[in-house]
């Protein structure tokens, strides 16, 4: 009696991972998955407990998960059926009390003054040139590295640089980004 065993998975050739560990994902990872969070709850916090959630799926299922350089899809997948299902859940977690259990906040920033700064940010990028603008926009909104945003926009590396060089020097001395500082 013969049997069949699978032999690619042992037999030496193993594809090699970007991410040799789920620590190392999460750490390279983490603030792209916390941005898609955010776009899916109105509230911060919950945001982080959506994205620990997803992460806990996705740590539960890391030995299944054949294509590691599909996690970001995963992790997306993840966030979105969670947050359908407390939704369909509907349950009130949050109850009054007498007492917040929160501390006063102690000189905190103010969330108006985030907002205009954030508002007159957005104005000032809209005035930079198209390439400029999609520069900026790739490296610090979306993370990318400069390598990175080289290939997405199909240029050298010292290209980016340079242009988002003048970019910043063009928001430093934009005047409404100056009153708002």
């Amino acid at each position: 009696m013969t049997t069949t065993v699978c032999t690619s998975a042992s037999n030496g050739m193993t594809r090699p991972s970007p991410y040799p560990s789920f620590a190392s994902y999460v750490r390279a990872r983490q603030p792209v998955l916390l941005r898609t969070a955010r776009s899916l709850t109105a509230n911060p916090c919950d945001a982080e407990d959506l994205l620990q959630s997803a992460l806990a799926k996705t740590y539960v299922a890391w030995d299944r998960i054949e294509d590691h350089r599909a996690l970001d899809g995963y992790v997306r997948r993840a966030l979105l059926n969670t947050r359908t299902s407390q939704w369909r859940k509907r349950k009130v977690d949050e109850f009054m009390c007498e007492e917040l259990p929160e501390p006063d906040p102690v000189g905190g920033d103010d969330p108006a003054e985030r907002q205009a700064l954030h508002d007159a940010m957005w104005r000032a990028i809209t005035k930079l040139p198209a390439r400029q603008r999609a520069m900026v926009v790739l490296r610090y909104y979306e993370d990318l590295s400069e390598a990175q945003t080289a290939d997405v926009l199909g240029v050298s590396v010292g290209t980016v640089k340079s242009a988002v060089s003048r970019a910043l020097g063009k928001l430093r001395e934009d005047p409404e980004l100056v009153l708002v500082r």
